[in-house]
């Protein structure tokens, strides 16, 4: 038999490998199966532990079933023995695998300023980051639609948790009411903004009767975070409320020409909240609130080109991923909210930077005297992109002093724990609902291999691009990141085409 013979072969015998996997790829994507493995990983659980394996991990239909340890040196010689094949197998070799990222400030959009928007842009770029569960904490009736078409993989889109807005209502007697509105028509939890004492305490009091848990933006209202405290909010979103809850006056030093429903004005003395909190006052807010089991959600992602708006005007991704309605959103305009940056000067982010470092250092303190800090983006406003927002928030965390086991708690198990589904997801664990992602790369050492836009390593002299989450696997059903990123610029491209 002659080399030429034999090369040609192998080359055939190569390439038919390769058409097979890309086939398989593409068909094995968006269904469930009986029996999915996903073999020779390294785990990272969520529970805050380090990573270990490698692993061969069974999904069965939408659960998992079995986690088989591996001995590394039986693995590299083909002795060890592992879980039966499955109708499916991922091969995560020099891969981590991590329970499906839960984004606990979602918003499901489908559309920006009153421009319509494809709500499969929204929830793609979720999937492709490597989100299994958004809590959408401003849900209406069409989120409801889209949390069952995503039930029933109807809709390529993470699990939705819906949470109603607590909105219109003016007096204490419509209070009660509107909560048992919110509760008969479908929705999982309450999203309450400001509103007066009296209300808040009605509103909280029926939420707490129907098994309802509230999620809190605090406004400068009457009401601050004594006031969640008392009441039993099971999370404070942002930050507003916390500082101003450990301000001596009691209330923030506004200028006398300050108007809070102008956003310009609104968010440049937002940068100089933190700096008038009382840090031993603050405190006892935070011994209050741990003792009232009431968790922290700050969206730091959200705020960022407060204090570096270049930054945020010119991230890199959004020459692919930025569809151009919401591009148009961004731009400064009065008319939407968070695009408030008409004027905004280097005084402004100054203050800001200061506030973060105060913000930041708050947060770790929260977490070390015993409290929950949660992970959640906000995207769709203020340059953020959906997924890529909540990737940033998990650098920012890093940036705050956490470890990278500790942030990665964050946005798995203790996210699942505010939502009270801590029994169900948001670790990888036998029993529990199989969200998992597949990792080209350690998010330990770099977090940046989870955004879809990769990273670029030099080995061996040679630039390689590599990183992004390879596959997202919500509820059993597995999804190929690359090929919804390939969806996604398509997407963006043929919308960016017909507006010329």
């Amino acid at each position: 038999m002659s080399k030429r013979f034999v090369r040609s072969v192998s080359i055939l015998i190569l390439l038919s490998f390769v058409l097979t996997s890309f086939s398989q790829t593409s068909n094995v994507a968006q269904k469930r199966y009986n029996r999915l493995v996903i073999r020779n990983a390294m785990l990272i659980d969520g529970s805050g532990k380090p990573a270990l394996g490698p692993f061969d991990v069974v999904v069965t239909n939408d659960v998992i079933s079995e986690i088989a340890s591996l001995d590394p040196v039986a693995v590299k010689e083909g002795t060890a023995k592992r879980p039966e094949k499955g109708e499916v197998e991922i091969d995560a070799t020099g891969k981590y695998v991590m329970p499906g990222l839960i984004n606990l400030h979602g918003h499901t959009q489908d559309e920006r300023g009153g421009v319509p928007q494809p709500v499969e842009y929204c929830t793609k770029m979720w999937l492709a980051c490597g989100i299994t569960t958004v809590r959408d904490v401003g849900a209406t009736k069409k989120t409801l639609e889209w949390k069952e078409k995503s039930a029933k993989n109807e809709l390529p889109a993470p699990r939705i948790f819906a949470y109603g807005m607590f909105l219109g209502v003016k007096t204490l007697e419509e209070a009660r009411p509107k909560v048992r509105e919110l509760k008969q028509a479908g929705f999982d939890g309450i999203k309450l903004f400001g509103v007066d004492r009296d209300i808040m305490e009605a509103m909280e009091d029926e939420a707490h009767k129907l098994g309802m848990r509230v999620a809190h933006h605090t406004g400068v209202e009457e009401t601050n975070t004594w006031d969640d405290i008392r009441f039993g909010t099971t999370s404070i979103e942002h930050w507003y409320g916390i500082p101003d809850a450990a301000i001596e006056s009691g209330r923030q030093n506004f200028p006398s020409n300050y108007n809070y429903n102008n956003e310009v004005d609104r968010f440049r003395y937002a940068g100089r909240l933190w700096r008038e909190a009382n840090w031993d006052k603050l405190m006892k807010v935070f011994d209050a609130m741990i003792e009232a089991k009431v968790a922290w959600d700050p969206t730091l992602d959200i705020y960022e080109a407060s204090r570096d708006l270049q930054r945020a005007q010119s991230n890199p991704a959004f020459a692919e991923f930025l569809h151009p309605v919401l591009e148009e959103y961004f731009k400064p305009n009065p008319s939407n909210h968070g695009s408030y940056f008409i004027g905004w000067t280097s005084t402004d982010e100054a203050f800001w930077k200061e506030n973060y470092r105060i913000w930041m250092k708050a947060v770790l303190e929260f977490e070390r005297r015993g409290g929950l800090i949660g992970a959640g983006e906000d995207a769709g406003f203020i340059y953020q992109m959906y997924g890529f927002g909540l990737i940033r928030e998990l650098e920012l965390h890093q940036e705050a002093g956490f470890h990278p086991l500790k942030v990665i708690q964050h946005v798995t198990s203790n996210n699942a724990k505010i939502l009270g589904q801590e029994d169900k997801i948001g670790r990888i664990r036998v029993g529990f609902k199989a969200d998992l992602i597949v990792v080209n790369g350690n998010p330990l050492e770099n977090f940046k291999v989870l955004y879809p836009t990769g990273i670029e390593e030099i080995r061996d002299g040679k630039v390689y691009k590599t990183g992004g989450v390879e596959w997202t696997i919500k509820d059993g059903i597995p999804f190929h990141a690359p090929t919804l990123v390939k969806e996604i610029k398509e997407m963006v491209a043929k919308a960016r085409a017909a507006k010329k």
